[in-house]
């Protein structure tokens, strides 16, 4: 995960209020259930010792949420009162994540990140279509139209219906072609991971044909409104990222220097060096590491470090990797790592 937009966090006073829930939207009494939760995490965050006006600022940002369609889960920090983060995730946590700590807790925005590739939707039809890009912020919608007359064949013989159903070929194999021109453009300008066709089930095959050779791997047909399908392609997408991350740190722990690490020790070592080019987590578990005055002083031992004390691993770890703009990868299974930490360096 990308975690520059976390930098501000790393410039706010803690102590911080982390929470990771379901506020999945998929029953008739959804927002009964929601209620619930919320008084729950309420409960849990007064019992940890955090105050009011942050424990309310959270339930608020939770609540004037848009509700999902479906599934999905909500990552919310705040601290002093003031609302950080407020973020929906691509799936509900499977036990809510409460937290009141002197650092926040990141690892689940990593876990259930919604982080996307850029990608492209297009619904198209014989005129020609609508494409929405889909990437940082909101998506942008253009639209492109072809001649609308005639697009539709007509019945009848003669001389008189064969010109028109002609003309009316050509019109659609123009508005056709340029439909998919314009969605290549867009797709090469916003290097887009996908390119999803939508719309007229014939239309869409033509487009796909007509599209340069380059984009035909990346071009899914999917049905109108059908999100599941593009959700699963993107899933996947982000999954074989993980595994090429995976894939990198073990190529470089063979290699002699290499550019990957594991074990506290050694992570927090190149956290403080600023050479983490992604901090990877996979179960740390309860472990503790020291913490200095700055964002990135983190350590094993009290040794160097301004005015230390102890901190989770878990939290202080990948808030350093945010103050130094590391990226953040969790890998569970994929990886052993030494003490639940490593890192792919920036260099040797």
């Amino acid at each position: 995960m990308d975690t520059s937009w976390l930098r501000p966090v790393t410039e706010a006073d803690g102590p911080f209020a982390s929470v990771h829930m379901d506020e999945s939207h998929d029953t008739e009494d959804a927002m009964k259930q929601l209620d619930l939760r919320l008084r729950e995490v309420e409960t849990e965050l007064a019992a940890q010792g955090a105050d009011p006006q942050t424990v309310a600022a959270v339930v608020a940002a939770v609540r004037d949420s848009r509700p999902p369609a479906g599934k999905a889960g909500r990552g919310v920090i705040a601290a002093r009162g003031s609302v950080l983060v407020n973020r929906r995730l691509a799936g509900p946590p499977a036990t809510p994540e409460v937290r009141f700590s002197p650092l926040p807790y990141l690892v689940p925005l990593a876990v259930h990140t919604d982080e996307w590739p850029p990608y492209v939707v297009a619904a198209v039809d014989r005129v020609g279509a609508e494409i929405a890009e889909h990437g940082p912020g909101k998506p942008r919608t253009h639209v492109v139209r072809g001649a609308d007359h005639p697009v539709h064949k007509v019945r009848g013989g003669g001389t008189a219906h064969r010109e028109i159903q002609k003309h009316t070929e050509e019109t659609t194999r123009q508005n056709l072609a340029e439909t998919a021109r314009e969605i290549a453009k867009t797709a090469e300008r916003t290097a887009a991971a996908f390119v999803f066709l939508a719309g007229e089930v014939q239309s869409r095959s033509a487009v796909r044909e007509l599209l340069p050779e380059a984009l035909r791997p990346i071009t899914v047909e999917v049905g109108t409104g059908d999100d599941r399908r593009i959700q699963e392609a993107l899933t996947g997408h982000q999954l074989a990222g993980l595994d090429e991350v995976a894939a990198e740190f073990r190529a470089e722990s063979g290699r002699t220097p290499g550019r990957a690490v594991a074990g506290l020790d050694a992570v927090t070592t190149a956290l403080t060096e600023a050479n983490v080019a992604t901090l990877l987590v996979a179960s740390p578990g309860d472990a503790t590491v020291f913490t200095g005055r700055r964002p990135a002083d983190v350590a094993v031992g009290k040794s160097g470090l301004d005015a230390p004390v102890a901190r989770r691993a878990d939290e202080a770890l990948p808030f350093a990797a945010v103050a130094t703009g590391a990226d953040l990868a969790v890998l569970d299974e994929r990886l052993d790592l030494w003490e639940g930490f490593g890192a792919l360096l920036r260099h040797t």
